[in-house]
Parts: C-alpha cells; sequence; structure tokens
C-alpha cells in the first residue's frame, strides 16, 4: 500500500506539474492542457493502483477518510508519509528532466504561489472552496459501489473541473503533497507561500467531511 501511494503522488507530481512546466498555462490550449493532465493522472492511477491503496495519492483524501473512520491511525500516518515522499520524488526527477532540457514555462517547477489570487486570504479561500468540492465528490462517489466501476471517471473529471478554475488563480493545489515536492526545489515564494497550499486544503477537507456526515446522518 506505501509503494502504491508513493508512486500515484510521483506520477500525479510529475505528469500534472511537468505538463505545466513543458507546456505552460498562458499558451494557447495550455491552461486547459494542464488541467487534464491531473485530471487524467489521477483516473490512470485509481484504475492502476486503486484496488491496492484505495488510491489517495492526496494527503487531504487520507485526512478525509481518517475523519470518516475509513482507515486507522497507522494507516493515516503511512499513506502520508509515502504521499509526501512520492510528491518530492515525482518533483526531483521534473526537476532532473527539466534541467536536463532546459525547459520551465513556470519559472518555478510549477510549484503554487499566492500572488495570482489576492494574496494571503484569497488564495486560502479558493484553495479551500476547490478542495472541499473535490473531497464531497470523493467521499459521496466511493462509499457508492454501485459507482465503482466508474470512480476514475467521475473523479478525474472533478479534478480536472477545479484546476480550470483554479489554474489562474493559484495554480491549484487542493493536495499538499502535490504543492511540497515543486517547492522544495523552487524555493523563495513558493517556499513561503506554501503554508496556504498544506493549511487550505486540509480544512477544505474538514469541512467538506463534516457535511458529508451530515448529509449521511439525513439519509
Amino acid at each position: 500500500m506505501c509503494l502504491a501511494e508513493f508512486i500515484g503522488t510521483a506520477v500525479l507530481v510529475f505528469m500534472g506539474c511537468g505538463s505545466a512546466v513543458f507546456l505552460g498555462t498562458a499558451s494557447s490550449g495550455g491552461h486547459l492542457a494542464v488541467a487534464l493532465a491531473f485530471g487524467l493522472s489521477l483516473m490512470v492511477m485509481i484504475y492502476a493502483i486503486g484496488n491496492v491503496s484505495g488510491c489517495h495519492i492526496n494527503p487531504a483524501v487520507t485526512f478525509a477518510a481518517f475523519m470518516d473512520n475509513r482507515i486507522n491511525g497507522m494507516t493515516f500516518c503511512v499513506y502520508i508519509i509515502s504521499q509526501l515522499s512520492g510528491g518530492i520524488a515525482g518533483a526531483a526527477l521534473l526537476k532532473l528532466l527539466s534541467d536536463m532540457v532546459g525547459i520551465d514555462r513556470t519559472g518555478a517547477l510549477g510549484a503554487n504561489l499566492a500572488a495570482g489570487a489576492g494574496g494571503t486570504g484569497g488564495t486560502f479561500i479558493i484553495e479551500g472552496i476547490l478542495t472541499f468540492i473535490f473531497i464531497l465528490t470523493l467521499l459521496n462517489v466511493t462509499i457508492d459501489s454501485s459507482k465503482s466501476s466508474v470512480i476514475g471517471i467521475i473523479l478525474g473529471m472533478t479534478l480536472t473541473l477545479v484546476h480550470i478554475v483554479g489554474i489562474p488563480l493559484t495554480g491549484t493545489s487542493v493536495n499538499p503533497a502535490r504543492s511540497i515536492g515543486p517547492a522544495i526545489f523552487a524555493g523563495g515564494q513558493a517556499l513561503n507561500d506554501l503554508w496556504i497550499f498544506i493549511v487550505a486544503p486540509l480544512a477544505g477537507a474538514v469541512l467538506a467531511t463534516l457535511i458529508y456526515k451530515g448529509l449521511k446522518f439525513r439519509r
């Protein structure tokens, strides 16, 4: 399970951030291509490793699963460690490739920055809302066994959707592991802003889980 989470997170960071690094988001179709890269990466990994670990590949997802009593404390800890390690490994591989070919159209290895979203407060709100949407969808879809065959498609499209909205504003995180890896190698402002992209997604996950529990209780 740990290896699956490590590989899945590494692939998400390498492919998703890599699309931004090599394509950019300002060029024609670049914005949509990056959003699709993240969504498709998640979809592929769900079908590749979902039967092994559940394919969380996101500390916010793991936190929500823990809050909803779907995993225990030990699983929570080892998943988080695996995801963070995978995110750093994916960013390291991307950094190596970017340096080899001399291309980084983001200038910061696809790291998330608060500057384009009205500063710290605006970034926090945006990331919290986007994560809330993604986690609420995930919690409801994954509990319904009748949707098991299409979970990858639904969640991949949901992640694509939140990226389409969020990329022009924050670069879109909704995943602390996705933000930590690139920020380590980018340094500077990306590291200064990193706490927002850790705390806001977790806050969004908490809110989504509480509302999900309320909706479940009322059924």
